[in-house]
Parts: structure tokens; C-alpha cells; sequence
């Protein structure tokens, strides 16, 4: 990046905020933008609310260091146990011309119209199923909408090592959507709040009933930063707009780039960032 470019920062865990990055580059390809995996601490969703808390705010601060004015986390653990505290306690004093945005907030603002039961399912991490972030977020919007969880902690490793379009992933993909199916069966609507997961998601809709909407959040998520742009012209701004692309990883860049190709969609090269 040169000394004047002010990109967009998007941060994960790890992989699993490419397939957000990529649907918000097919849509706003004209901005700069910085992604920053933490893979030599991935995953986060076993992890604890302060520890996911430290891990989010030390590479928020890196991407500011990068001249990022808008950061969004592409992670709903870190967007579930991370997010609240960062804008609320830290922006303020930190960098109050900045921004921080998650990934929940967007999708819960709409997920309901996509129902027509009124019943919707939620396949997360334990992390994030057990922040209940979704199950506060979306009754907020759809008061009256039944909402239930799965957490499946078996399918980022199944994604992450290559596993993802194997037969033994049908097992585990079956076994949380009957677990889901069979805690509200009227379920219709079935979000994928996990950014590993769209790698699933041909195995998820085999395994899922006939007609069900299976929802990712990557389009969803890039409607919302086109939208927030429009409406804040003042951060749109600040953005530097020259199609750049950086890709950085606290791990090895090696690695990254081979697993990185898989979830972008087409070849990385990263830079290593050591925290």
C-alpha cells in the first residue's frame, strides 16, 4: 500500500473472511482493501469472550496502523464476543474518526424476510452459538421470529483441511442439520453464521429439506458496506479507491496463500505480520 492510501480493512480469524471479502470486492471493486488473517492463533470460537476480545482489538490496531479508517470484522466470533466492547470502550479514545463494523448486525437486519414459516435455523461455532449475539440481534428486528441453534465444531476443521467436498463430510453435515431440523421443524430459513461454511454449502442443501433458503452472509454483508458508505459519505470519503489488494497472515505466508486461494477464489500472495 503507498503512504496515501487509506483501504478498507477486513478482518478473520483466520480463512473463513475471504468468502466475505470476495463477495464485498465483486461489489465494490474499486476500493482498496487490506484482509488480515490471524491464522497462528486461529480458531477463535473455542476461545474465551476476553481472549477473543485481546486477540480482535491487537490486529484492529494493526489495520489502523495501515491507514485503515473502516475495519469490518468478517468473523462472527469476533464480531460476537469482540465488537460491542471495541466500539463502545476502545474506539473513543483510541481512533474516534474511525470505524468497526461486524457481520451479525447485517444479517440479522434481514434474515427474517426471507421466512415464510417464521421459523429460522442458526449454524454457528460454539463461540457464537453460545454468545446467543444472533438470538439477541435478530429480536431485535423480528421480535415474533422463532430462532434455534446448532453449533457445529467439526466443520472448520473439516473446511481447513481440505476436507470440505470429501464423503466423510457428509456424516457431520447431516448429523447438525437433523439436529437442527429436529429441535423446530417448520424451520425454512437456514443462515450460515460462519464464514467457513459456503465451502459446505453444496452438502449443506443436499442435507437440508427440499425448499429450504439456505443463507450466506457474504452477499448480505457487502449490500450492508455498500449501503453504509452511501449513508456516511464523510468515512466513503477516506477511503482510498485504486483496486488495490493486501493480504496479510500472522502465520505462515505460504500456507496462507495455498488455503487463501481456495476460499478467494483465486491466487493470493501475502505478507507476514508479526504481532
Amino acid at each position: 500500500m503507498t503512504v496515501s492510501a487509506q483501504p478498507i480493512g477486513v478482518f478473520d480469524s483466520g480463512y473463513g473472511g475471504l468468502t466475505v471479502l470476495r463477495e464485498i470486492v465483486q461489489k465494490l471493486p474499486q476500493y482498496d482493501y487490506v484482509y488480515l488473517g490471524d491464522n497462528a492463533r486461529t480458531p477463535y470460537g473455542t476461545r474465551s469472550f476476553e481472549t477473543v476480545y485481546h486477540y480482535t482489538l491487537e490486529c484492529v490496531r494493526h489495520l489502523f496502523d495501515q491507514g485503515c479508517r473502516l475495519v469490518i470484522l468478517a468473523c462472527n466470533t469476533a464480531s460476537a464476543k469482540a465488537l460491542r466492547n471495541i466500539q463502545q470502550l476502545d474506539l473513543p479514545t483510541l481512533a474516534p474518526d474511525r470505524r468497526v463494523l461486524g457481520v451479525i448486525r447485517p444479517t440479522t437486519e434481514v434474515i427474517g424476510n426471507y421466512s415464510q414459516t417464521g421459523h429460522v435455523g442458526v449454524l454457528a461455532t460454539r463461540g457464537t452459538v453460545t454468545s446467543e449475539s444472533y438470538l439477541v440481534e435478530i429480536e431485535k428486528f423480528f421480535p415474533d421470529l422463532q430462532v434455534v441453534q446448532e453449533a457445529c465444531p467439526m466443520w472448520v476443521p473439516l473446511v481447513e483441511n481440505g476436507e470440505y467436498a470429501s464423503p466423510g463430510a457428509d456424516y457431520f453435515v447431516q448429523q447438525h442439520i437433523d439436529r437442527l431440523m429436529a429441535q423446530s421443524p417448520n424451520i425454512d430459513t437456514i443462515l450460515l453464521a460462519c464464514t467457513h461454511y459456503p465451502l459446505l454449502l453444496d452438502k449443506i442443501r443436499q442435507a437440508a429439506p427440499d425448499g429450504t433458503t439456505i443463507l450466506s452472509q457474504g452477499h448480505i454483508v457487502a449490500d450492508s458496506l455498500a449501503d453504509y458508505l452511501q449513508r456516511h459519505p464523510e468515512i466513503e470519503a477516506q477511503c482510498s479507491k485504486h483496486g488495490q489488494r493486501t493480504f496479510l497472515t500472522t502465520d505462515s505466508t505460504e500456507d496462507f496463500d495455498r488455503q487463501a486461494t481456495i476460499f478467494y477464489g483465486q491466487p493470493v500472495q501475502s505478507l507476514h505480520l508479526a504481532l
